[in-house]
């Protein structure tokens, strides 16, 4: 484990309200939002460098000037300063009371150098419990705060946001339109660029069909698990498309590609029978369906999971080429009357769960802009999800080496043995190194 450690001062929690007067009403989620995976938290942060970046004078308090910005955006955001109640059936509301969201402000006897050393700004952040402090009276889903915001002044100058989620309110697009309503709040602008849009309703379940499912999730495997981060740059990304066949070379995407390659590594390092039946589940954003009608400015759960299904020793037979192909089609199967079909299967009496066993679950977070999000500070070293799981992780934008270039990074959760198999089944994919960030080593970011 990383050696690192400092100490952190944090002043006593408040709630910080909208600084102005919001309805109090009770609104509802969509069966989309109420889906029990989502009946959880999600952990964010964004690193900033600080002093002598971005717009604002070096003298300004960044907890200061975003407590006053969050209490702003809470004005057309007065959902997320409510509570989140259960009524009838399981489905979920918002009582919009007005409370406020948890805020926490902390400085650290530590510059952002070292976190860098320890662990390179990418999940598993190192001492993530010290810049996320779990508030007592602050980690439920029902009752309790949406959101949890803590702001950590660094000895460099720079400091670290950290944001824990309610997910039942937003997916990463909702979270990163509000954070980005904050970021330019505090930047001086008079009101968000993008102005929110509640609209729930068009994401309830039509509840025309009748099944049943039933499933039992087994535990995952004996033994400690590790958590690294791999970062593909375009020279990685393509190496592994050069592998596809030439019909695909041109046409597959980065995200078809690499996810391909992914789960044929990780079915490899599990070392799953081969009659072992495997699922590969991609999350897909949905805003871009235009026959669902989901408005701009849309910030809850627009997103849903289609499954490929095949074996281990189907899919580790066959090409590279295939299961790009059938990254491929379940995109491509993901259409506004699939998206009804996903809220009404997901309100039924014993609503599915994932056998995390043998699924690989992977979300795309590029596109939510999180290594964008500007609070007058400049665009953050990091900034994204850090709440990877067995079985379960997404894909982060990040800057990669001196020249910035725009790279993709994979937290990747797997028992010890597994993760040095997959990472030499992801090294033989790349003509050019890939570089991991360990839970338990934690080398410097950087190629190997």
């Amino acid at each position: 484990m990383s050696t690192l450690a400092f100490a952190v001062r944090r002043q006593e929690s408040k709630l910080v309200g909208p600084a102005a007067p919001t309805a109090r009403e009770t609104k509802r989620l969509s069966d989309i939002d109420a889906h029990l995976p989502l009946r959880s938290h999600v952990q964010l942060m964004f690193f900033y460098r600080g002093v002598g970046r971005g717009s604002r004078a070096g003298g300004d308090d960044p907890a200061a000037v975003i407590r006053s910005a969050l209490a702003e955006a809470l004005v057309p955001y007065y959902p997320l300063a409510g509570r989140v109640r259960e009524v009838e059936a399981r489905k979920l509301v918002v009582d919009c009371t007005g409370e406020g969201v948890m805020f926490v402000e902390a400085d650290a006897d530590v510059r952002l150098a070292e976190l860098e050393a320890a662990g390179g700004l990418r999940p598993p952040i190192p001492c993530v419990e010290q810049l996320l402090f779990d508030v007592e009276g602050s980690n439920g889903i029902l009752n309790f705060p949406i959101l949890l915001v803590q702001v950590t002044r660094l000895l460099c100058g720079g400091f670290v946001l950290a944001i824990r989620l309610n997910h039942t309110l937003c997916d990463a697009d909702g979270i990163a339109q509000f954070t980005s309503a904050v970021a330019e709040l505090s930047r001086g602008l008079p009101a968000p660029t993008v102005a929110p849009v509640w609209s729930r309703n068009l994401l309830d379940a039509p509840m025309l069909r009748h099944r049943k499912y039933d499933a039992v999730p087994p535990p995952p495997p004996p033994g400690p698990m590790v958590t690294r981060t791999f970062t593909f740059g375009s020279r990685d990304v393509a190496a592994i498309k050069k592998r596809l066949p030439r019909r695909l070379q041109d046409t597959a995407t980065s995200f078809e590609a690499l996810t391909a390659a992914l789960w044929r590594a990780r079915t490899a390092a599990l070392g799953l029978p081969p009659d072992k039946e495997v699922w590969l589940v991609i999350v897909v954003n949905c805003r871009r369906l235009r026959d669902l009608g989901l408005p701009d400015g849309y910030y809850g759960n627009a997103v849903v999971p289609r499954a490929v299904v095949t074996t281990a020793g189907a899919l580790l037979a066959g090409s590279l080429g295939s299961a790009a192909e059938m990254v491929r089609a379940a995109k491509a199967a993901v259409t506004a009357e699939y998206v009804r079909w996903v809220a009404d299967h997901l309100m039924l009496p014993g609503r599915p769960a994932l056998a995390m066993g043998n699924i690989f679950v992977l979300s795309d977070n590029r596109h939510a802009g999180f290594h964008r999000v500007d609070f007058g500070w400049g665009v953050p070293d990091f900034g994204g999800v850090v709440t990877a799981a067995f079985g379960a992780s997404f894909l982060l934008a990040v800057a990669d080496g001196d020249d910035g270039e725009e790279a993709m990074a994979v937290p990747i959760v797997l028992p010890r043995p597994a993760m040095d198999r997959f990472t030499s089944e992801m090294l033989e994919m790349t003509t050019s190194s890939i570089s991991p960030v360990d839970a338990t080593a934690r080398p410097p970011h950087g190629r190997l």
